[in-house]
């Protein structure tokens, strides 16, 4: 049984699932006495798709006798400023309640490299306001859609299957994207669906031998060596987690360049915590 936990008296406004949607006249909700599940049974139905209930700006989806691994994750729209100061709306996956908050929760491509046994010394955070997105030195940088993972130079980067991964991974691209960068693809079985990531390897200091467009990769092989290409004297692996939207042919999107993988109507960024496997 589906148990929501809510104050004595809960209001609700407007609320964003997926597309824009028509602001809800405010509501009070009780949660003492039988009318508790129903009213809030109603409120979920009326608010998200079925077979959901909402989770602050998302519909989460609800698992049943006939889900085969996680749940689907719900994309969100998302805005905030650019380093320009230009208001950007875009979409994100960001991380699903029933995921661990703690990135020390998750396996890595690199051992931690952190004191304390720590792994990531920048997080995801495009699903946060403007201000806790501001990072860098100087607080210009805005939004980070990935894990940056500091270790020593020339420090192997393993593959990592994802959660519920299904076969092995494909290399789609390497080359020049977030300095030297290789993509492989990725299937993961989610609520009963099969969807394919896309993941990035950045700022490598070199690629494997015998990795290239095409290869096959096992967990645990060997992608690359961790370097600071795109980021002068920042040695860290950027490691990022993309769903391919439905319908799309990552393969062949992936000739056109790395690039063409993060387009927006290619790809979405996914908080990677929806997808490492815990440890």
């Amino acid at each position: 049984m589906l148990r929501l936990a809510l104050p004595a008296f809960c209001t609700l406004g407007a609320l964003s699932v997926g597309a824009a949607s028509a602001p809800l006249p405010a509501m009070r909700v009780p949660v003492d006495g039988p009318s508790a599940v129903a009213a809030s049974a109603a409120l979920g139905a009326a608010l998200c798709p079925p077979h959901t209930l909402p989770d602050g700006p998302v519909c989460v989806h609800i698992p049943s006798a006939d889900d085969e691994g996680e749940p689907e994750a719900a994309i969100a729209p998302n805005a905030h400023h650019v380093k320009s100061g230009r208001w950007e709306v875009y979409e994100d996956i960001p991380r699903r309640p029933d995921r661990p908050a703690d990135y020390d929760a998750y396996r890595y491509p690199v051992p931690p490299g952190l004191p304390g046994g720590h792994s990531v010394v920048s997080g995801y955070d495009l699903d946060k306001p403007d201000q806790a997105q501001r990072r860098g030195r100087t607080l210009h940088a805005v939004g980070h859609g990935a894990v940056d993972l500091p270790q020593a130079r020339g420090t192997p980067a393993h593959l990592v299957a994802l959660e519920h991964q299904q076969g092995d991974a494909e290399v789609l691209f390497v080359g020049a994207l977030f300095g030297t960068t290789v993509i492989t693809k990725q299937t993961v079985r989610e609520g009963g669906h099969l969807r394919d990531y896309v993941i990035l390897f950045g700022h490598l200091d070199g690629v494997a031998p015998g990795v290239g467009v095409g290869t096959v990769l096992k967990d645990d092989d060997v992608v690359g060596f961790v370097g600071d290409t795109g980021s002068p004297e920042l040695i860290h692996l950027h490691w990022e987690a993309r769903r391919v939207r439905d319908g799309v042919d990552a393969q062949a999107k992936a000739k056109l360049g790395g690039g063409a993988l993060l387009a927006e109507d290619v790809s979405v960024v996914c908080d990677p915590r929806n997808v490492l496997p815990l440890r």
